[in-house]
């Protein structure tokens, strides 16, 4: 739905002012009905990279579509394909929320205006609120209607610049649930976002970004591939010898003694925990429970970002 190829973003200054490379060789793809989250620093290019594949501004170099459409040569197609949802979203104030919505639902040439400003107020809560100014709101009232006015055309493609960027939890809730609804829809969603908790749980895949893409792929490989896997057997006492017991079977990495904890580095822990647990029973371990050491998305984030691509 999504594809790049070597897209490239290079602004311009002054005669005697360095050109800064925003987006350097892009190439991605993503597919219909994913939720893809698009995770780097600030400055790192991710909000110029959405301008290019929403036609709002033109790539220095390389290419990029929208499902059929091609970015710069179908770009009216583009911008009434997808919705897009800015960090800082600009509302007419003085206005009601039903006329904001009104407003845009003309300009997306929307068949049945009223019936589609009705039907997203009334999907993100904001129904009985329809006749109040859009100044009166709170930022997580007003950050729904603008996901209310992305959605106004139904597009196929949303994207979603840090679409809960100084929300309180109660708010940012709300809109990731209706972002859990939106996923369920087969919308295909492309979110730029710091909160990488928010990314881990939302998001099958994601990419890590700074000016070029650094990484990508489903979180739990990244897990993988940084990190391992890691299963923790906790203990009531630990024997050391059972350690170099652990670590005589073939199919484990490692294992260290932390307290009465042992932790087991291994490839496949779903095919092989319960041979570990037999053989720390027959050796007259008392085994308290067994549990997954589960580094965050955060952990991986910065161990990309600070120390380079996964293996």
């Amino acid at each position: 739905m999504i594809r790049t190829e070597n897209l490239s973003k290079i602004f311009t200054q002054g005669k005697n002012d360095p050109a800064i490379t925003a987006v350097d060789q892009l190439t991605l793809s993503v597919e219909e009905g994913e939720v893809f989250g698009f995770l780097g620093p600030n400055g790192a290019g991710k909000t110029t990279t959405v301008r290019m594949l929403c036609s709002l501004i033109a790539p220095t170099s390389g290419s990029a579509w929208i499902g059929k459409y091609q970015v710069g040569k179908d770009d009216q197609e583009i911008r009434r394909t997808v919705g897009i949802l800015t960090e800082t979203p600009g509302m007419y104030e003085r206005l009601s929320a039903e006329k904001n919505l009104s407003i845009f639902a003309r300009l997306y040439e929307c068949r049945d205006v009223p019936g589609q400003v009705e039907k997203y107020l009334r999907m993100l809560g904001l129904w009985e609120r329809r006749h109040d100014p859009v100044g009166s709101f709170s930022k997580g009232m007003r950050q729904k209607l603008a996901i209310a006015r992305a959605l106004l055309h139904e597009p196929r493609v949303l994207f979603l610049d840090e679409p809960t960027s100084g929300l309180d939890p109660e708010a940012s809730r709300l809109v990731r649930e209706f972002i859990e609804q939106l996923k369920e829809s087969g919308v295909t969603i492309f979110i730029c976002t710091h909160n990488l908790d928010e990314a881990d749980r939302l998001c099958s895949r994601v990419g890590i970004f700074k000016t070029r893409l650094v990484a990508v792929d489903r979180p739990e490989n990244l897990r993988k591939n940084l990190f391992g896997r890691k299963i923790v057997f906790h203990l009531k006492t630990l024997d050391p010898k059972w350690k170099d017991l652990v670590c005589s079977l073939p199919f484990v990495n490692d294992a260290q003694a932390a307290g009465n904890r042992l932790v087991v580095s291994l490839d496949d822990p779903e095919e092989n925990n319960a041979a570990i647990i037999r053989v720390l029973m027959d050796a007259g371990a008392h085994l308290q429970f067994v549990g997954e050491m589960r580094h965050s998305l955060e952990d991986i984030y910065l161990s990309i970002i600070h120390g380079g691509s996964p293996s």
